[in-house]
């Protein structure tokens, strides 16, 4: 199962954080900008290829530390489909460098449409008998509020393909509880409500390590809340957004892992893709900058599981 792997590359590197690529033209340095730009003009192409450059160098300077990257498509639709190409192209190279790729879409939709969602990011695409990746993610960001329906095209293709998905349980956002926190008829809170369906779904898709292929997002920004569902799901595996430029900490972060030290991944894309900015480094040292950031945080957090 995915998330087997996943604990493996954790324990490999001794380093349960992931690498948000969710890059803007803004983070991006001057120099690399001026490269796409010489060759391409500031078009969509220009921009997709800023991005890619970028990209790259970042992966170049994780990949032996960080055994993950999890690029936000959303930065990436903006550009069109030269941004979506960059997209593919990003995934590929993590994964050519060894790293577990989460796709961050939040796709949410029923039957035959989820089924497509499910096909494109994590699954393989039919031609008339022959069959392709379309992008390739090793798992997938997923809304569960349709409910089952929403749900069921994507456990198939995970245990079919050894992907995952990470549900949508508890965000990190400051209107979160404006409904996952709202009481229903049994008692139980709307997102606690959310993560006994993840460990339901997970039932179909259970790994070696004890947990499932249906993994939850639940935000380091609510450590309350976040040790109350680690508690509750002990078969959920996490991924726990909201450390650094959100305001999660260390501490924060740590009632995410299970007794043994694992059962969630903690990611950071501002704080590492922006490092060179906040430092006030040369731009030509933007991926060390971030190597240097993705240490520190690794330090952080290890020091303050278990």
């Amino acid at each position: 199962m995915p998330f087997d792997r996943l604990i493996e590359k954790i324990k490999e590197k001794n380093n349960p954080t992931v690498a948000g690529l969710d890059p803007k033209l803004d983070f991006i340095p001057d120099y690399i900008k001026a490269k796409a730009y010489n060759k391409y003009g500031k078009t969509l192409e220009g921009a997709a290829e800023a991005l890619f450059l970028f990209n790259k160098g970042l992966i170049d300077a994780l990949y032996d530390i960080v055994p993950a990257a999890k690029p936000q498509s959303a930065y990436y639709e903006m550009y069109g489909w030269q941004g979506m190409r960059t997209l593919a192209k990003t995934i590929a190279y993590a994964k050519e460098k060894g790293m577990f790729v989460i796709t961050d879409a939040k796709r949410n939709d029923i039957g035959t449409t989820m089924q497509a969602y499910s096909t494109a990011h994590i699954g393989f695409t039919d031609i008339e008998g022959e069959k392709a990746e379309a992008f390739g993610a090793d798992a997938l960001t997923v809304n569960g509020y349709l409910g089952t329906d929403g749900i069921k095209p994507l456990v198939e293709i995970c245990r079919e393909n050894d992907k995952g998905i990470f549900v949508l349980v508890k965000t990190s956002n400051p209107s979160s509880g404006e409904l996952q926190d709202r009481n229903l008829d049994n008692g139980l809170t709307v997102y606690r409500a959310m993560g006994d369906m993840c460990e339901k779904w997970g039932q179909e898709a259970m790994g070696k390590t004890g947990y499932s292929a249906v993994g939850a997002v639940v935000g380091a920004t609510y450590p309350e809340q976040l040790a109350e569902l680690r508690k509750a799901l002990p078969h959920t595996f996490f991924l726990v957004p909201g450390y650094g430029a959100q305001g999660g900490g260390a501490k924060d972060v740590a009632p995410a892992f299970d007794k043994n030290g694992i059962g969630a991944i903690i990611n950071s894309s501002r704080g590492i893709m922006c490092a060179w900015k906040k430092e006030g480094c040369e731009p030509t040292e933007y991926a060390q900058a971030a190597r240097m950031e993705a240490i520190r945080m690794r330090d952080d957090i290890v020091s303050n599981i278990g």
